[in-house]
């Protein structure tokens, strides 16, 4: 059975964006040298290889081996090395040790996404009929996706990797000069927001790609209350810190203040005080400098505060007499009049626990363990980053991080009660 129109331009464009996904995660890891691409910094965090041969791992397990006629795999002992969290799928390499696996080198792993974009890109021009298509397009759509998540994460997982370095050296040095003089950050604005029924989730295919934690839309009830037209700043968050908000347990959860205790917080991840050794070599001036992607950088009071935990988000917001929102205050207002900074600074804590919407079903086959099964002890973030690629969000989007974690590009938003 040959393509039809329909599917047959479908296909065209499903080849056009995987050409394009796969060639930005190689854009990613350019700057890095070999020894940058195998190092793993901690052990919720991943080397730039293993993220470059895990796409590829996803696309040959969940869509060439079950639909590609005759498809060879790579290298039979990568089902082993590159699999990430599928129960279903066997043993794999522990989480912690993927530092280990100074081999494949980054050469085979590159030729490894060589042999599977080749499988993949004729699969796709092998004229699937309709049912075939059926299965084959979300398969490709949802890998994508994966390779989006993991394109942000390779930045986030890379920067804390360079920020453990002595040198601080930049992922990418800046193409302008130092960023600008710190401004006054904007006042912040509460807007009124009602209470009443809203309707939260995403509407299904027709709205395009979602995850199934995203689903189904529902009902969702809203107390009166004000949310902040803007998001907390690094000036905003130097205030806190000088009125000793480290220092004040009467401010934090009590999860977050043995956390301050053990770790020792005393300001956002990656920020550095002007008295902090490794600056000389920087020759950097100021009160609060910024590891950055860039490298280190003058602290921009009005740039929104980043690699913040959720437990620094709370006392942050109970320290300025407000909370953070919930999940649905959050989507409800996404297109509010005079809300701004919604998506592509940082990702926004909020005050909901990641659980399942009513009537939630994981995705069929393998993909089933994708989402679902991390529905304990995780908060939701909304919003999107700066390293988060073009077009990957949308306002039902879920991001979610355990309490702690303060190595992604996560900030806050304030809300209030009325």
């Amino acid at each position: 059975m040959t393509l039809s129109r329909p599917i047959t331009q479908a296909a065209s464009a499903l080849r056009d964006k995987f050409r394009d996904v796969r060639a930005a995660s190689l854009a990613l890891a350019a700057p890095l040298s070999a020894e940058d691409q195998c190092i793993q910094s901690m052990p919720d965090a991943s080397p730039t290889k293993w993220h470059l041969a895990h796409t590829t791992w996803f696309f040959e397990t969940v869509l060439l081996q079950p639909y590609a006629t005759g498809y060879r795999p790579f290298d039979v002992r990568f089902h082993y090395l590159f699999n990430s969290y599928y129960e279903t799928l066997g043993p794999r390499h522990p989480r912690p040790q993927r530092g280990l696996l100074t081999r494949p080198s980054v050469d085979e792993v590159h030729a490894y996404r060589s042999h599977v974009d080749e499988a993949v890109l004729a699969l796709l021009d092998s004229g699937a009929g309709e049912r075939d298509w059926a299965a084959i397009e979300p398969i490709v759509a949802l890998g994508l996706h994966h390779e989006q998540q993991h394109q942000e994460l390779l930045l986030t997982d890379i920067l804390h990797a360079l920020s453990c370095n002595p040198l601080l050296p930049a992922y990418r040095p800046a193409a302008g000069p130092a960023l600008r003089l710190a401004a006054v950050p904007p006042a912040m604005r509460w807007l009124p927001r009602p209470g009443g029924v809203v309707q939260v989730g995403h509407e299904g295919p027709q709205q395009g790609f979602a995850f199934d934690n995203e689903t189904p839309r529902h009902a969702a009830l809203l107390q009166p209350h004000a949310i902040a037209d803007r998001l907390v700043s690094c000036g905003d968050y130097a205030q806190f810190i000088a009125d000793g908000g480290y220092q004040r347990p009467e401010l934090w959860l009590s999860d977050g203040w043995a956390a301050v205790q053990t770790q020792g917080w005393r300001h956002p991840a990656y920020w550095l005080a002007a008295d902090d050794a490794r600056l000389e070599a920087q020759q950097q001036q100021g009160d609060w400098q910024v590891f950055s992607l860039h490298g280190v950088r003058p602290m921009e009071a009005d740039a929104p505060v980043s690699q913040l935990s959720f437990y620094e988000a709370a006392a942050y917001a109970e320290w300025a007499g407000a909370r953070l929102p919930t999940e649905f205050e959050w989507e409800a207002a996404f297109d509010a009049p005079g809300i701004s900074q919604m998506t592509g600074h940082v990702w926004q804590w909020t005050r909901s626990s990641y659980d399942p919407y009513p009537g939630f079903r994981p995705m069929p086959g393998i993909a089933a363990e994708y989402n679902g099964k991390f529905m304990v002890g995780q908060l939701v973030l909304r919003g999107g980053s700066v390293a988060t690629p073009a077009g990957h969000t949308r306002p039902s989007y879920r991001n979610f991080f355990p309490p702690a974690a303060r190595w992604q590009f996560s900030g806050l938003r304030l809300a209030k009660d009325v």
